[in-house]
């Protein structure tokens, strides 16, 4: 089209395509792409659109998308992928509880015990924000009778004793002691197996991960 013609009214560009296809319709298709998906890809998608939700200002349902990702690697028995998606939702929102606890359900199967203990303790912090305490202490005691391990013993102890549950932190403490509780799992692919199902368990309740 020449200068004149779009000087005087020509038609003008499409704006709205000129960039590309808008927000919503990325969304759209990642969603259809999310529906269709054999088993083992449906989270990708979900993870996609949880990015473009974010980078579009749309934090919410960045969020929503994040926490639907986590869903389906969970489903599909992809765990480093769920892991990696919980990190991410954890960096946009530090209060989602029930993604911490799930983190770090993954973090112990896993067996990355230094890390599990950093969201343990952020997990602490961020129930006892909302009034989640009971809940907290109920998932923190579950993992100290499966893990064996002495450090994250103790740390659980002191989660525990955050949690104002005493009576619980000085049990852990004697499990410390006598090198796990009578129900530990020593073995590192059935404790590996046991966290990950614990972490699916933890997960359920809603897409909105912040309770």
């Amino acid at each position: 089209m020449s200068f004149l013609s779009r000087l005087f009214g020509g038609k003008q560009p499409d704006r709205s395509r000129a960039g590309g296809p808008s927000l919503e319709e990325r969304l759209a298709a990642l969603e259809r792409e999310a529906e269709e998906a054999l088993p083992g890809f449906k989270g990708t998608p979900l993870n996609k659109a949880g990015d473009f939700a974010l980078r579009g200002g749309d934090r919410a349902r960045a969020l929503e998308y994040y926490g639907r990702a986590i869903d389906a690697f969970l489903e599909d028995h992809q765990p480093e992928a769920a892991r990696g998606v919980a990190n991410k939702l954890i960096r946009v929102h530090p209060e989602a509880v029930r993604t911490l606890c799930t983190l770090t359900w993954l973090d112990l199967a896993a067996r990355h015990t230094a890390t599990a203990i950093i969201h343990l303790r952020d997990y602490v912090e961020a129930a006892k924000r909302i009034d989640r305490q009971r809940l907290a202490a109920d998932q923190i005691f579950e993992m100290a009778r499966l893990v064996p391990q002495s450090e994250f013993l103790h740390a659980a102890a002191d989660a525990l004793d955050a949690l104002d549950d005493g009576g619980r932190a000085e049990t852990v403490r004697n499990w410390a002691k006598e090198g796990g509780s009578p129900d530990a799992i020593q073995e590192d692919d059935a404790l590996s197996e046991a966290c990950l199902q614990a972490a699916v368990r933890s997960n359920t309740g809603g897409v909105s991960h912040d309770a």
